[in-house]
């Protein structure tokens, strides 16, 4: 290698340091990801991960889907395949989005590997560097995560119990235009949200379809959680009554298991034209195997009855979850989801969730502080609880366990009275690259 004449900039460790894009400043591990690698101890609860308890998914399924396929269709299996994804997987995904009141053709269906691939190539065609790119505040931490590393800036619009308010979006499209800033899309989870756990009512669904009309914007709306309802089904999907102006994710990773990695895109006709290329230019193809070995499951499986077989699961665990923390931490608020993973808890004003982590390890219990699901530094009040992979008991543990973490925080600041919080985060815009487990 020869010797360019000057040092290196920055990471003296890494010789390449000032070879790489500039849209990779973005994607910095942080303090948070770190100590995720001690909560993974087997004796540590950690109601931080939203992973699928995939152990109420009887394996003869999987296994005799797997066994047909190599039996039946092993080369094609096994072969390159569809850069757009296999026609019968594309049929039966519009099986799966009909029960949310969609319909549409199978030519429109992208398979991607994961939805949050089809997340990052949606980005990847329509953000310039400097674009404003809309979401919920807060927001899914590995979509700001890509939005970020594609150069955009994220603004956040307020939410409620109803999800996103509409006024507010107003107000935000109002004040960008004003500023001369390009909006290029707005990004919503809006079933069982991610990890506010709360879910954008009907009527504010077909405001903010009118809203983004109105301004020319474009809706992108992520859907992992709609089908795992624990009561009243959440609303049909935006994309049920707006098919130009939304593109629609969704995903069988949260409905049958994440391993397979197979999610889709539903798009316009010229949004899918483009995906399907960068689809190619990413991966080539989705793997052939993990969707034929879906395509069979869906064929010979009662897959609605296993997703109530979920539905079932997650419905004990979240109302273990809130009866721990009526019982031992009664004086705080949080959600209380229809559906999906997650409970969104309130601190007090004075403790902040991202300092107060390192001790709640020590404590052996790991959850996600509000922090992360915000790329302006807010959610210091905030931690995102997980109740979808812990057993009932594990996660009266953890909360018993978090109780006596902030119970301790708050006696320690009432000690020392007027000396302000502890180890105080100041906030600034960061973008943590996230713990693999978070989606």
């Amino acid at each position: 290698m020869s010797d360019k004449g000057t040092a290196n900039q920055g990471n003296n460790l890494d010789p390449w340091y000032d070879h790489y894009a500039a849209r990779t400043s973005g994607l910095t591990a942080s303090e948070v990801r770190a100590l995720f690698a001690v909560a993974s101890r087997p004796e540590v609860v950690s109601l931080a991960g939203g992973m699928p308890y995939v152990s109420a998914l009887p394996r003869d399924l999987v296994v005799g889907a797997m066994d047909r396929v190599m039996r039946e269709r092993g080369a094609v299996a096994l072969q390159y395949g569809s850069g757009q994804g296999v026609p019968a997987l594309r049929e039966q995904i519009l099986e799966v989005m009909a029960l949310e009141g969609i319909s549409g053709s199978a030519d429109d269906v992208v398979v991607t590997t994961g939805s949050q691939h089809a997340l990052e190539l949606f980005s990847k065609l329509f953000i310039d560097p400097g674009d404003i790119v809309l979401a919920e505040g807060p927001s899914y931490v590995t979509a700001m995560v890509i939005f970020n590393s594609f150069q955009a800036d994220v603004d956040h619009v307020p939410m409620d119990e109803h999800g996103l308010i509409p006024q507010a979006l107003r107000e935000h499209i109002a004040r960008l235009k004003a500023e001369g800033r390009r909006v290029k899309f707005l990004y919503t989870v809006p079933s069982f949200h991610n990890p506010a756990g709360v879910t954008l009512s009907w009527e504010r669904r077909l405001e903010i379809l009118e809203i983004a009309r109105q301004n020319d914007i474009l809706v992108l709306e992520d859907n992992p959680y709609g089908l795992l309802y624990f009561g009243d089904r959440a609303p049909d999907a935006m994309r049920s009554v707006e098919s130009e102006g939304v593109v629609y994710l969704g995903t069988f990773s949260k409905t049958l298991a994440p391993g397979f990695r197979v999610g889709w895109a539903l798009a316009p006709h010229a949004i899918r034209e483009k995906l399907i290329l960068a689809n190619e230019a990413a991966v080539l193809s989705p793997s052939s195997f993990s969707q034929l070995v879906i395509s069979q499951y869906l064929s010979d499986a009662d897959w609605q009855g296993q997703i109530d077989t979920f539905r079932g699961v997650y419905r004990e665990r979240k109302e273990t979850m809130l009866a721990a923390l009526g019982e031992y931490l009664p004086e705080l608020s949080w959600t209380n989801p229809n559906g999906g993973f997650y409970v969104w808890l309130t601190l007090p004003e004075r403790l902040d969730s991202k300092a107060m982590l390192p001790r709640a390890v020590k404590e052996l219990v790991a959850y996600t502080p509000g922090t992360a699901f915000y790329a302006d530094g807010g959610g210091r009040q905030n931690i995102r609880l997980s109740f979808c992979y812990p057993t009932p008991e594990q996660i009266r543990v953890g909360i018993r366990r978090l109780a006596t973490v902030i119970n301790g925080e708050l006696d320690l600041l009432d000690t020392f009275a007027g000396t302000g919080s502890l180890n105080p985060v100041r906030p600034g815009r960061t973008y943590p690259n996230p713990p693999s487990d978070l989606r």
